[in-house]
């Protein structure tokens, strides 16, 4: 009898392991989904081919079509039925949505921001800000998004309001399918940073009223200049 549940127990944890595997396999290819198509490498609109990726990766079809069905409950993709899997193409008002609400909550962030900075962190706000200006000067876009996605990340990190940092991240993958075409060309990346530099300077002044206009107003910026992009 003993005998029996020792077999049985290893069984179990065979399983338990292989699921492990499985899991943490189709982790890997979800986030490798996830920057192909925030950096654009998979565009809006295309399908998402299953075979291809699945040889691209070096992994059978089964852990890109779950994480495919992950990247789906994100937002970042979609199920046409009979058709396959295709990135998300926002149409104009989902996108203006998208950014109202995030213009709101980077607000409410950047405001704590203001309150909880502390020499190092302003330290770094300026670092940001000096690196975009190079980025931006060199006409390098793909450099100046990075490090624009960075630096609204931290922010949102220092104002320390754990809720709020996660909606604000789980909009922040839907804006990032039409974020590229906003912060294109040598204008638009200094009028962009521009606007950082009013967000740090009254984070500086630990001005959380006036940090908080500034965050919200620099995401509504965004807003119009894709309308106006598009």
């Amino acid at each position: 009898m003993l005998r029996d549940d020792i077999m049985e127990m290893r069984t179990d944890i065979r399983a338990s392991v292989q699921r492990l595997r499985q899991r943490s396999l189709v982790t890997e290819v979800r986030d490798e989904l996830e920057r192909m198509i925030l950096n654009g490498e998979i565009r809006s609109g295309e399908r998402l081919n299953e075979a291809s990726l699945a040889d691209q990766l070096g992994v059978s079809r089964s852990p890109v079509r779950e994480a495919a069905r992950s990247l789906e409950r994100e937002g970042l993709v979609r199920t046409v039925a009979n058709k396959g899997v295709f990135v998300r193409d926002l149409s104009l008002e989902e996108a203006a949505e998208l950014y109202d609400l995030r213009a709101m909550i980077a607000g409410y962030l950047c405001g704590l921001a203001a309150k909880h900075a502390d020499a190092d962190a302003k330290a770094e706000l300026a670092t940001f800000i000096a690196r975009m200006d190079e980025a931006a000067a060199c006409g390098d876009e793909q450099a100046y998004f990075g490090l624009n996605l960075e630096f609204h990340d931290y922010i949102a990190t220092i104002s320390g309001a754990g809720r709020a940092v996660a909606l604000y991240s789980s909009l922040g993958k839907e804006v990032r399918l039409m974020r590229l075409r906003v912060l294109s060309g040598a204008e638009s990346l200094a009028l962009s940073n521009t606007e950082h530099k009013r967000i740090v300077a009254a984070i500086e002044r630990g001005d959380a009223d006036a940090a908080r206009a500034e965050g919200a107003q620099h995401h509504t910026n965004g807003k119009r200049r894709l309308l106006e992009t598009l």
